[in-house]
């Protein structure tokens, strides 16, 4: 038998919601009794000054560096596939999230399931899996949730917060809920509100997770799961995630099943093998209730409610107030977030009179590139890191030679 990595990490558990410290939902219900599943990376320093908050995306997980085997009451789903950190290339000594500096923290989000509580963990009160009855979950509810972890970690102000894709969302969230808590705001691949498009594609989502018979309005917990509905999910997505050149490539070695045979059609090239392998796989590994819940949140995500502001300029005021600087990613090839959408933020951004930073990535990864071209990135995140390490009169003398 192998020896483990050496770089072996354990999901830690924190509870954030008691009967003495209840925690309410955007949606008005209330549980007192919520665990995050989170995992860190590096050390907090003495003044724990220098701790960076880390979103994941919709089907990530707490497990973003090193090698993880298992994680208690996942219900099979914690495969191979998620054995590996899911920003394995950006964090570590050196990397682009330094370990020998920063002290990263990556959380499961409420409602999910990898550990955190959500619709297939027990309800202590019945015995049996929450299901249809979990409640609906905001974005703010995620940011609201981990600002509770934040408490039991002792940390009262982040150096920064960084969100790829729908984590994106909440690095909005958290900078205008909890202005005073952070710095550094990044936004990787994500935008400021849902387009019609972004709806659209999550609509559709929904609508084949719920169209599974199996699915039963989300009580389908010992009997079959609704397999299909989720890999026809999955395939949805997928397609914006990968740039279209990629998934002709990826599929050119990919070989037609015999078994790739739907109630009439049969599967004839390579690139439907390869979408129906990407469905199957991760049917494997993800739970449909969670996944509507995040589709959910994505659908009706809220920023302007969500900070009590009116409009956007409002919103952004809270950011110039605070003394935030942003750093907001684009992918010339993003077909999941598109690159006007971090344009329109940027441009509230400065008519805020917000201090940021743009970058465009050029990529033919598409939206995934976040994940897999970390000499992209780097360089930028480590510049912005730097900020607020020494005073901000430092940095500026430091970086932009004054």
């Amino acid at each position: 038998m192998s020896a483990p990595p050496s770089n072996t990490t354990q999901a830690q558990f924190a509870r954030v919601a008691t009967p003495e410290n209840p925690f309410r939902f955007t949606c008005g219900m209330e549980m007192d009794d919520l665990t995050l599943a989170y995992e860190t990376y590096g050390s907090l320093n003495a003044d724990k000054t220098n701790a960076i908050l880390l979103f994941h995306a919709l089907s990530g997980s707490q497990h973003a560096a090193g090698y993880c085997s298992t994680v208690p009451n996942t219900n099979g789903r914690w495969t191979d596939d998620c054995h590996r950190g899911w920003w394995e290339l950006f964090i570590g000594p050196g990397k682009a999230l330094d370990t020998d500096k920063f002290f990263i923290i990556c959380a499961n989000f409420v409602g999910g399931c990898y550990g955190s509580t959500g619709p297939a963990s027990l309800d202590a009160k019945t015995g049996k899996p929450y299901a249809s009855k979990f409640p609906q979950v905001s974005t703010a509810d995620v940011v609201r949730s981990q600002a509770r972890l934040l408490d039991l970690l002792g940390i009262d102000k982040l150096h920064a917060v960084i969100g790829p894709s729908v984590g994106g969302l909440m690095t909005l969230n958290f900078a205008s809920l909890f202005p005073e808590r952070v710095r550094l705001i990044v936004s990787i691949a994500s935008g400021m509100r849902t387009t019609v498009l972004s709806r659209l594609g999550v609509f559709e989502q929904v609508m084949a997770i719920e169209n599974d018979p199996h699915f039963k309005g989300g009580n389908y917990y010992g009997g079959p799961e609704p397999e299909y509905g989720m890999a026809l999910a999955r395939m949805i997505s997928h397609k914006t995630f990968v740039h279209l050149d990629a998934i002709e490539r990826r599929a050119r070695g990919d070989v037609v099943q015999a078994g790739d045979q739907l109630s009439w059609y049969k599967v004839g090239h390579n690139v439907e093998s390869y979408m129906l392998h990407q469905g199957k796989k991760f049917v494997k590994r993800f739970d449909a209730n969670t996944y509507v819940r995040i589709c959910d949140m994505w659908l009706r995500y809220e920023p302007l409610r969500d900070a009590n502001v009116e409009n956007h300029g409002e919103l952004f005021a809270i950011s110039r107030q605070a003394g935030h600087h942003w750093l907001v990613f684009s992918i010339d090839s993003d077909f999941c977030f598109y690159p006007e959408e971090q344009a329109e933020l940027v441009r509230w951004l400065e008519q805020a009179g917000v201090s940021n930073m743009h970058i465009t990535v050029h990529s033919e990864k598409g939206h995934d590139s976040f994940l897999l071209e970390p000499a992209l990135y780097t360089p930028h995140l480590a510049y912005t890191l730097k900020r607020g390490v020494t005073t901000d009169a430092a940095w500026e003398e430091d970086n932009l030679g004054l």
